[in-house]
């Protein structure tokens, strides 16, 4: 079993910053992938930013340019540093685990709140 936890979300002002941390623990061999989602209200869950097993990214449309994940190997945790907030930023952030046997892994979220 694989366990995600989730940390760094809170209330933030337009124009802020926050940065997400998300370890992951337990059965880990292989991760094929690890990132971020987020979820607002009445919306489907969306894509934010993932890592690849070969270092490579991939951004929502919406971060590019204000988003940054990065990865620390050998404690198996992503970072999420977000700069540049804005109020459309506003949504609950899960932190997605994709093990090489493409088994798909979720934490429990972490709220964001960006005010205008």
């Amino acid at each position: 079993q694989v366990r995600l936890v989730e940390s760094g979300g809170g209330s933030v002002q337009a124009g802020g910053s926050l940065r997400l941390s998300c370890a992951a623990s337990g059965s880990i061999f292989s991760i094929r992938s690890m990132g971020w989602y987020h979820q607002a209200p009445g919306k489907q869950r969306e894509l934010v930013a993932v890592v690849n097993s070969d270092d490579s990214t991939n951004y929502g449309d919406p971060v590019k340019e204000r988003f940054s994940i990065s990865r620390e190997n050998a404690e198996n945790t992503v970072y999420l540093q977000m700069n540049s907030l804005k109020p459309e930023d506003t949504a609950v952030y899960y932190c997605n685990l994709v093990h090489i046997n493409r088994r798909e892994y979720w934490g429990q979220g972490t709220r964001v709140t960006v005010s205008s």
